[in-house]
C-alpha cells in the first residue's frame, strides 16, 4: 500500500527512507582506489576473475604487459596524489562547441549532439536528467576543456531532439542504443559515463550493458527507479518537507484518483485537450523545481513556466515512471552491479537530496563498496549545488590525473 499523509505508518516509514544508517557515519567514506582501465596512449585494462584455492573470487587487473598491482600499492600511490597535488574542485569556465549536429536513430526519432573541449582528448558523454530535462551550456563546466572530449546529447523527445516530447519508442533500451550509436558515429573507442539524477540510472544501465565501452562512471543524486523511491516523491513522502509545493501538484488531481498520482497525472499528460496536457505539465514540472535544491532556487522553478519545457520534461518522465523504467525488476539495476564492480566509480549523493533521498545511493554503496562514496552534508539535488558541483569537478580531476600518469605498474 503507498504511504500518504494520513497514514498511520508515514512518520517511521518516511524517517527510514530520508534518513538512512549513513547518518551515524562520517559524512565522507573513503572506499578502495580507484583502478585505471585505459588512457589514449596505453593498452586497455581488462578485468578477469578467478577462483582462488579458497572457492573465493579474485579480482585481477592486467594489462597486455601482465603487470596487476596490488591494492595496498593502487592505495599508497593514490594516498601519495592527494598529498602531492590540490585537485581542482571550482567549475570551469562558459564554452562553446566545436561541433553538433543531429543523429537519426530510428525512423522517428533524431538526437542533437554537441562536441566541446579538446577535439583529441579523453572522451566523457554526458547524461542528462529528468527524463526528459535536455542538456545545457553548464553541463560543460564540470570538465576540464584542455583534457576532455566533451560530448552532449539530448535524449529522445527532450530539448533539441525531435519530435519534442514525442513518447513513441521511448524506452530505457532505446536510449542504451542512442548512445552506441553516437558513440559509434562519433568513432569513440571508449569513454567516461557521467550522469546524475535520471543520468545516474541510465548511466547505470547502459554501462552494465556495454561495460567494455566505459572507462569510468561518476554519478550524482542516484536514482533507481525502484517503486519506493517513486512512492516517496509522488505519493506524499516529500510531501512532509515541501507541503506549500505539494498541496497544488495535489489539488490539481481530484479527490477519488488521488490513490496513485502519477497514474492519475499520466491521463492528464496524454489528454486530447492540449490545454490539459500543459497545465498538468507546468504543475509536474514545478513541483520538481521546488524541490530541487535545500535552499530554494527562484530561477530553476521558473523553469516550470516554459511550456515547451515543461512539456517535454512531464510527459516523458512520467511515461518512464508509470512503465517503472522498463526494466525486468524493482531491483535490476542494483542486482546487475558484478557487471560493473570493476569500472573506477565515484558516487556524489546530497545529505537532504528530496528528490532522490539518500537511501538509494546507499543501497548502491552496500552493494556497491568498491565505488567510492563522497555524501556532501550541506545540499540537496541539483548538481549546481555548491558543494555537489564540488565534488563532481574533483572526481573529474582525480581521472583526469589518473589517467594522465597511466596509472600504478608494478615491475
Amino acid at each position: 500500500m503507498r504511504l500518504g499523509l494520513a497514514s498511520p505508518q508515514f512518520g517511521t516509514a518516511a524517517a527510514s527512507l530520508f534518513f538512512p544508517p549513513l547518518l551515524k557515519t562520517p559524512n565522507t567514506t573513503p572506499i578502495v582506489p580507484f583502478f585505471p582501465r585505459s588512457r589514449p596512449s596505453l593498452p586497455l585494462h581488462r578485468l578477469r576473475s578467478n577462483k582462488t584455492p579458497s572457492g573465493r573470487n579474485k579480482l585481477l587487473f592486467c594489462v597486455e604487459n601482465q603487470y596487476s598491482p596490488t591494492a595496498q600499492q593502487f592505495r599508497t600511490s593514490m594516498e601519495t596524489s592527494k598529498e602531492s597535488q590540490e585537485l581542482n574542485r571550482s567549475l570551469y569556465p562558459h564554452i562553446e562547441p566545436y561541433s553538433s549536429g543531429f543523429l537519426k536513430v530510428s525512423d522517428i526519432h533524431a538526437l542533437y549532439w554537441e562536441q566541446s573541449g579538446n577535439p583529441n582528448g579523453h572522451p566523457v558523454v554526458f547524461l542528462h536528467g529528468g527524463p526528459g530535462a535536455g542538456t545545457s551550456a553548464s553541463n560543460r563546466r564540470f570538465f576540464d576543456p584542455e583534457f576532455y572530449r566533451i560530448i552532449l546529447f539530448d535524449q529522445r523527445g527532450s530539448g533539441k531532439s525531435t519530435p519534442h516530447a514525442c513518447l513513441e519508442d521511448n524506452t530505457t533500451w532505446d536510449l542504451i542504443n542512442d548512445i552506441e550509436k553516437l558513440r559509434e558515429h562519433l568513432e569513440i573507442p571508449e569513454w567516461e559515463v557521467f550522469g546524475g539524477s535520471w543520468g545516474s540510472t541510465l548511466a547505470l544501465a547502459y554501462s552494465q550493458s556495454h561495460p567494455d565501452r566505459v572507462t569510468g562512471i561518476i554519478l550524482r543524486g542516484i536514482f533507481l527507479l525502484r517503486k519506493k523511491e517513486l512512492d516517496w516523491f509522488y505519493e506524499g513522502g516529500a510531501a512532509a518537507i515541501f507541503p506549500d509545493a505539494w498541496e497544488p501538484f495535489r489539488d490539481f488531481i481530484p479527490e477519488n484518483e488521488r490513490d496513485n498520482f502519477i497514474v492519475a497525472y499520466h491521463k492528464r499528460l496524454n489528454s486530447d485537450d492540449n490545454h490539459i496536457q500543459v497545465t498538468a505539465a507546468k504543475i509536474w514540472t514545478t513541483w520538481e523545481m521546488m524541490t530541487a535544491h535545500l535552499i530554494q532556487n527562484e530561477e530553476n522553478i521558473k523553469r516550470g513556466e516554459d511550456d515547451d519545457f515543461s512539456l517535454a520534461f512531464a510527459r516523458i518522465e512520467n511515461h518512464y515512471f508509470v512503465n517503472k523504467g522498463f526494466f525486468p525488476s524493482d531491483s535490476y539495476l542494483l542486482d546487475n552491479v558484478d557487471k560493473i564492480r570493476h569500472i573506477r566509480t565515484v558516487i556524489v549523493q546530497g545529505r537532504y537530496d528530496v528528490c532522490c533521498p539518500m537511501m538509494s545511493a546507499w543501497d548502491l554503496h552496500k552493494a556497491w563498496p568498491e565505488a567510492e562514496f563522497k555524501v556532501v552534508p550541506d545540499a540537496g539535488h541539483s548538481a549546481n549545488e555548491a558543494g555537489i558541483a564540488a565534488e563532481l569537478v574533483a572526481a573529474n580531476e582525480k581521472f583526469k590525473n589518473i589517467l594522465k600518469t597511466g596509472g600504478f605498474k608494478c615491475n
